[in-house]
């Protein structure tokens, strides 16, 4: 009887010891103090991929005071604390303690993980994706409030989103295997990254953060996304090859067919642009309401009348938002001329990537793109190579 009972006690060890083993192992924890939090609830949760996963919660009494410890992560991990809808982020890598502090009532903006480099950057990074969010809403607001036109409003976001990269672009590169560079990677704006994965300009910083976390965390949950989500990005690129050399001012020789436009013109009867094959045509993407637009079709103009005879048409594209001013002055031109009801926000000016406006494409007689033109003094020879 007794060596049954010590047997039974040996095996019930053994059991909590395999319990403890699964349900504890290396944590972190995370503590600190936050003021004007009297009686509120803080959230600890963690950011995963498969979406918001609460871990724990806490009552806040008068000092503010809080601990929470998790598992440990396998590789740099994304969480947060939360009080009502302000949710401030941090980054986790080992079985650390971190230290926090913050003002309940200016939580996203007052939060800081002391003595962390890591978490100072991507607090960096969460102050830089504001300013561009709320630049980019101001633009927006005023465009659609007639306070600046179009042209503005373009330049406006593209000057925006390029003071972002550049900060985000020096941090990723320096150190592609942080949890920042991860975090300043997938940053958005109105649900859209503002790295895009198949822009070729922004494909290579994706390229060196999947390149570095392969490296240092193989097999992890996080790189197999990253590297299965730049894989996709990099085949559909490859589908596209001869149009993204294209719209790198590399002129191909043959087979540079663009997708289609089909938009309606001044009498709001819709016309293809593949309907003018076995005619050279110039794509001209623009904006009516401009500084640079008479002087513009002064110019296309010229050209027009002077090669119409030789079989040149112009397919003009605008992107003109106030369609009455566009409708007046493009009843004037000799050529066909259409406009994409969604103006500023189409489609096309990414698609054809379009930097600058105007920008030409000058299609030989089969519909192929041989040259893109943004110094419109040179348009006249690329159009003597095919007409």
């Amino acid at each position: 009887m007794k060596s049954v009972s010590y047997s039974l006690m040996l095996c019930l060890a053994g059991l909590c010891a395999l319990s403890a083993c699964e349900s504890g192992g290396k944590k972190f924890k995370v503590k600190g103090d936050f003021v004007s939090a009297d009686g509120k609830t803080l959230y600890f949760e963690k950011r995963d991929l498969a979406g918001i996963q609460m871990l724990d919660s806490a009552k806040l009494k008068e000092k503010g005071s809080f601990s929470f410890s998790a598992s440990a992560p396998e590789n740099p991990e994304f969480y947060q604390l939360r009080i009502d809808d302000q949710a401030a982020v941090f980054v986790v890598d080992s079985t650390e303690t971190l230290q926090v502090k913050a003002d309940a009532d200016q939580f996203i903006q007052s939060f800081i993980v002391e003595e962390s480099p890591v978490n100072d950057q991507i607090r960096q990074v969460n102050e830089q994706q504001h300013v561009v969010a709320q630049k980019i809403r101001e633009l927006d607001a005023a465009h659609r409030g007639k306070e600046i036109d179009d042209l503005a409003y373009l330049n406006g976001v593209e000057s925006t989103l390029a003071t972002y990269k550049s900060f985000a672009s020096k941090l990723i590169l320096g150190n592609p295997s942080s949890a920042a560079a991860y975090y300043a990677l997938f940053q958005k704006v109105d649900n859209y990254l503002i790295f895009d994965p198949y822009s070729r300009q922004d494909f290579s910083m994706f390229g060196a953060v999947g390149t570095s976390w392969n490296q240092f965390y193989p097999e992890t949950p996080r790189t197999k996304h990253l590297y299965n989500f730049t894989m996709a990005a990099l085949k559909s690129r490859r589908k596209q090859e001869q149009q993204e050399a294209l719209l790198q001012n590399l002129p191909i020789q043959e087979s540079n067919s663009l997708p289609d436009i089909e938009l309606p013109d001044v009498r709001n009867e819709k016309i293809a642009r593949s309907s003018l094959k076995g005619k050279v045509v110039v794509l001209d993407f623009t904006v009516y309401k401009s500084e640079f637009s008479p002087e513009h079709n002064l110019a296309l103009n010229k050209i027009y009348a002077a090669q119409k005879s030789k079989g040149l048409e112009i397919y003009q594209i605008s992107f003109d938002s106030d369609e009455h001013f566009w409708k007046n002055a493009a009843l004037n031109v000799p050529w066909i001329a259409v406009r994409d009801p969604q103006t500023v926000y189409s489609s096309l000016l990414g698609l054809y990537n379009l930097r600058n406006l105007p920008t030409a494409f000058v299609l030989n007689r089969n519909g192929d793109v041989v040259a893109r033109v943004e110094d419109f003094s040179k348009l006249q020879a690329e159009l003597n190579k095919v007409l």
